[in-house]
């Protein structure tokens, strides 16, 4: 069994050595935010795609304005489990576990770092071009592990090698984060050769052995280890991580629809009010009768619906205490709410992908962003393949020194390429993919 004491470490990775003296009294994990907060990467996430196009005369969200949403949801559920916990067991008073709120908020506002331009159209043109494309061809230069990342390419795993990985001229560590922040952002703690089916992942073969550190130091269970093909069990605050992201995409992308009039204003309110028993909805229906504006009516019955969902999973994790340490707990918490919880919850969600998921504007970013990023990564990976000719040079003036791409290996060279390329924003890459195809010429 995974135990408390363990598992909550301010170890940092990249300064396992080195005694730091800090001159202020906030803790490592809340430094863990600050970093992230002041970070190129996340500054970067206010120009991706969450689901609807950017930018519009209505306002929605990106990624951004969704992963600090998240950490918000994320600090909630992390105080109010370590609150709960620390009254279960007061032997743990003198640990770490009364910062699983700020260990939780900080993993959140990192969970989206990995993800490319146009939202998850642009993981899915990644992989299709290993998988079915021109990047076929350079299958036979890896391992068949390697091989494995490339075609089932996972926005997840890309933002654990961004906090880690050490970039071209870049101090070891990536990020230098806590062990506990870096665990808690890894949803599926296992290697691309044994995703299976569901084909998600958290951390690619050039970050395994770094993975494995991390769970060795906070004794994260490993369930299978043979090669370079590693399972874990999932580190406990893994489960609020993912609750927080759960309990924002879904309930925001309802209201967003209702913005934009995908969703009309009485099925939004029913599908909100599905969460609550009779006698809640008689009383939020009261508050709504004091509200004319349609949207304040939405945006009052959303806080609801999150306040509910919150101090449910809170209530399910507690209540599994031990089947997440043991690492035998399967699903998410939201899988185990109540019925009528539960019920609304899969209600909305199979209404987000009958009405917003694939209605037209959604569909027709994906498509331009997968023409985008299939172009950019085919130019670029053969640029970096033949860097000897002239246009070639040309593509790889635009690359940042810190992506290695003459790099001698070719997984790793391709790797630093997907970097360069996943880091962009959707401007960014629609800007670059025009100049490239001679559609945007800078004024002389």
């Amino acid at each position: 069994m995974m135990n408390w004491n363990q598992l909550i470490s301010n170890k940092r990775l990249g300064q396992e050595d080195m005694h730091v003296h800090r001159k202020d009294d906030r803790t490592e994990f809340h430094r863990d935010y600050d970093r992230l907060i002041f970070s190129a990467p996340f500054r970067r996430l206010q120009n991706k795609t969450q689901v609807f196009p950017l930018p519009g005369s209505i306002f929605v969200h990106n990624r951004l304005t969704h992963s600090l949403e998240v950490a918000s949801v994320g600090r909630s559920l992390g105080d109010d489990v370590s609150a709960r916990l620390l009254r279960l067991h007061p032997e743990l008073s003198d640990s770490h576990i009364g910062e699983c709120g700020a260990i939780v908020s900080a993993a959140c506002l990192a969970h989206d770092l990995g993800n490319p331009p146009f939202g998850h159209s642009g993981e899915r043109a990644i992989a299709a071009f290993f998988r079915e494309g021109d990047g076929l061809k350079y299958k036979e230069l890896m391992t068949p592990a390697q091989w494995e990342d490339l075609i089932h390419y996972e926005g997840n795993a890309n933002a654990f090698r961004l906090l880690t990985h050490q970039f071209k001229g870049r101090r070891p560590g990536g990020f230098v984060m806590t062990y506990s922040t870096l665990a808690s952002i890894v949803k599926y703690p296992f290697t691309s050769d044994l995703a299976g089916k569901k084909q998600k992942f958290g951390f690619f073969q050039s970050e395994c052995e770094t993975y494995r550190r991390i769970a060795d130091e906070l004794g994260i269970i490993c369930h299978a280890s043979s090669g370079s093909s590693s399972q874990y069990a999932r580190y406990p605050l893994v489960y609020l991580v993912e609750a927080a992201d759960d309990i924002c995409y879904e309930i925001m992308d309802i209201e967003d629809a209702h913005k934009l009039k995908i969703l009309g204003t009485d099925e939004t309110r029913e599908l909100l009010l599905s969460y609550f028993d009779e006698e809640r909805r008689e009383k939020i229906s009261k508050v709504l009768e004091m509200v004319n504006d349609v949207n304040e009516q939405v945006v009052y019955l959303r806080s609801c619906v999150i306040g509910a969902l919150e101090a449910e999973c809170v209530r399910v994790f507690v209540e599994n205490e031990e089947a997440i340490l043991n690492g035998t707990f399967t699903g998410s918490l939201i899988d185990h709410a109540s019925p009528q919880i539960h019920d609304a919850y899969k209600q909305c969600e199979a209404k987000s992908y009958e009405k917003i998921y694939f209605c037209k504007d959604v569909l027709d970013i994906e498509l331009a962003g997968y023409k985008i990023i299939s172009t950019l990564i085919d130019l670029f990976i053969t640029a970096s393949m033949n860097p000897d000719t002239a246009y070639s040079k040309l593509l790889l003036g635009r690359v940042s020194s810190q992506y290695d791409v003459d790099i001698t290996n070719v997984y790793e060279r391709i790797m630093s390429v997907l970097d360069f390329i996943s880091g962009m924003t959707d401007v960014y890459a629609l800007d670059l993919f025009r100049k490239i195809n001679g559609e945007s010429i800078p004024m002389i």
